[in-house]
C-alpha cells in the first residue's frame, strides 16, 4: 500500500481547508491513519487499498486490541474505536474522490464500554475554587480560568484562543468558534465576570492573548503569542487545584465542561439550550447528560409516583 502516505495527506488537507477542521483534530487523524498505514504495509505488503477487505480490517483491530501505549497499558476500546472512526473516514473520502476501496459502511464499530459521565457538584465546585491562592496574579489568573470553564463550558481548544480585547464584561458575553468552524455566542456569569475583572487589573503588558504564562522567559512581541497558555498548562492548573481540593473526582477541563452541562440541565435549563450553548453540532451529543440528571422528570416523579407520598 504504498499510496497511503499521499492519500493520507490529501485526506488531511480536505479536513483542514474543506472541514475546517482544528489542529488538533487533524493532529489525531494524522496519528491514527499513521498508525493504519505502517499496520497496512507491514502486514499487508502486496495489497493495495482497492483489494482491502472486511477480513483485512478484522486483522486490524485485532492488532489494535492488543497494541499498548507508552505506560505498557492496552488500548480502551473507546480509543480503538477513534482509530476505526479515523478510518472509515478516511476511506469514505477515497470512495467519493474515485478511489476503488471498502464501502466503510461495512465496518462496525467495537462496542465501547460503557463510562460514567464524571462531573463536579457545586459545592466541589466551591471547594475547587476556593483552593486557589489568589494574592499574586498567577493565583488571580488561575481563579479567572477555572471560573470561565465553570461559567461557560468552553473546550480547552477555545479557551486558550480567546483575547482579551473580546471579551465584553459590561455585557458579559463573547463569540468563539468552536469544533467545526461554528460561531456561538458564550455568557459569563456574574461570579466568573468578577474574577476575570480581577485578573485584568494585574496585566499591564498589551498582550493580546486573554490568559498568559507567568514562567518561562518573557518574550517581547507586538502581539505576545509566545506567551499565550497552552491547553497542556491549562489541563496542569486545573489537575494542580483538583489535588489541592482533595477532590474526590479526578477532574479535568473537560470535567468542569459536563459540570457547567449538568448544572444547567439540574436546574430546569431545556436540552436545546444547552446543545447551543455547549457547540454541539447533534443533539445525540448533550443527550448523554440526561443519564446524569433531568430535572423535570424527578420533579414529576417525586409528585406522582406513590411511594414519595
Amino acid at each position: 500500500m504504498g499510496e497511503l502516505p499521499v492519500l493520507i495527506d490529501e485526506f488531511l488537507e480536505y479536513l483542514e481547508v474543506e472541514r475546517n477542521c482544528s489542529k488538533l483534530t487533524i493532529r489525531d487523524y494524522r496519528h491514527y491513519l499513521e498508525v493504519f498505514s505502517n499496520w497496512a504495509t507491514a502486514s499487508l505488503p502486496n495489497k493495495s487499498l482497492k483489494d482491502l477487505t472486511i477480513a483485512d480490517v478484522r486483522k486490524y483491530r485485532v492488532f489494535l486490541s492488543n497494541r499498548v501505549d507508552k505506560k505498557g497499558l492496552t488500548l480502551k476500546r473507546i480509543t480503538q474505536n477513534y482509530y476505526v472512526i479515523a478510518l472509515r473516514s478516511f476511506l469514505r473520502f477515497l470512495l467519493k474522490n474515485d478511489h476503488e476501496t471498502l464501502e466503510p459502511s461495512k465496518i462496525d464499530l467495537p462496542k465501547a464500554e460503557s463510562r460514567s459521565l464524571k462531573f463536579l457538584d457545586r459545592d466541589q465546585i466551591d471547594r475547587l475554587v476556593i483552593s486557589i491562592n489568589t494574592e499574586k496574579p498567577e493565583g488571580k489568573r488561575d481563579r479567572a480560568i477555572v471560573e470561565l470553564l465553570f461559567s461557560t463550558g468552553l473546550r480547552v481548544s477555545e479557551l486558550i484562543s480567546l483575547n482579551r480585547d473580546k471579551i465584553n464584561l459590561e455585557r458579559r458575553e463573547f463569540g468563539v468558534i468552536g469544533k467545526g468552524g461554528r460561531a456561538r455566542v458564550v455568557f459569563i456569569s456574574d461570579r466568573a465576570a468578577k474574577w476575570l475583572s480581577e485578573y485584568l487589573k494585574t496585566r499591564e503588558d498589551i498582550y493580546n492573548p486573554l490568559y498568559i504564562r507567568y514562567s518561562g522567559r518573557d518574550i517581547p512581541e507586538a502581539r505576545g503569542e509566545r506567551m499565550r497558555l497552552t491547553a497542556r498548562s491549562v489541563e496542569r492548573i486545573v489537575k494542580k487545584y483538583v489535588r489541592a481540593a482533595r477532590l474526590p473526582v479526578d477532574a479535568t477541563v473537560h470535567t468542569l465542561r459536563h459540570s457547567f452541562a449538568t448544572d444547567l440541565l439540574t436546574n430546569g435549563a431545556d436540552i436545546r439550550s444547552v446543545q447551543e450553548m455547549l457547540g454541539h453540532k447533534n443533539i445525540s451529543t448533550t443527550q448523554i447528560y440526561t443519564h446524569v440528571t433531568n430535572k423535570q422528570l424527578r420533579d414529576v416523579h417525586e409528585a406522582f409516583h406513590s411511594g414519595n407520598k
